[in-house]
């Protein structure tokens, strides 16, 4: 468990941070990293971070970008599903190869800055990969 937090903290954290006042624009804007692991013993298996953004009073949330990571393996393929609330599950991102890291294999899908897809608040996000049952999840606040 140690291992991927450190992992998904040496993946996701930017080498310099942004200034939060280098535009007036940019206090307009919510943004949030919501993470989860899943499946039993150590590590994640799988574990998923979704940056997600929304305009302060919005309901809508647009999500950047989705990263999956498994740990103990050394290959394997992802792919991100949604379910907006009260809808059915469907695919956000096509089957992807996750590429080796040491000790787990990642992929990403989207960029930074507020792109990608809109969902309604409370969305829930998961990752899953082929052959293997547990899901990682997180829910768009």
């Amino acid at each position: 468990m140690i291992t991927t937090t450190v992992a998904l903290a040496a993946v996701l954290l930017p080498a310099a941070a942004p200034s939060v006042s280098a535009a007036p624009t940019a206090a307009r804007y919510v943004d949030t990293r919501a993470r989860d692991c899943a499946g039993s013993g150590s590590g994640c298996r799988p574990g998923v971070v979704v940056h997600h953004w929304h305009r302060r009073g919005a309901q809508a949330r647009g999500v950047g970008w989705v990263y999956a990571s498994r740990e103990g393996v050394r290959s394997g393929t992802a792919r991100w599903l949604v379910k907006k609330p009260g809808s059915a599950w469907k695919t956000g991102g096509s089957w992807k190869r996750a590429t080796r890291v040491g000790g787990h294999v990642e992929t990403s899908w989207g960029r930074d800055g507020h792109t990608g897809p809109k969902y309604p608040k409370n969305t829930k996000v998961c990752v899953e990969f082929r052959g293997l049952s547990a899901k990682a999840c997180v829910t768009l606040k």
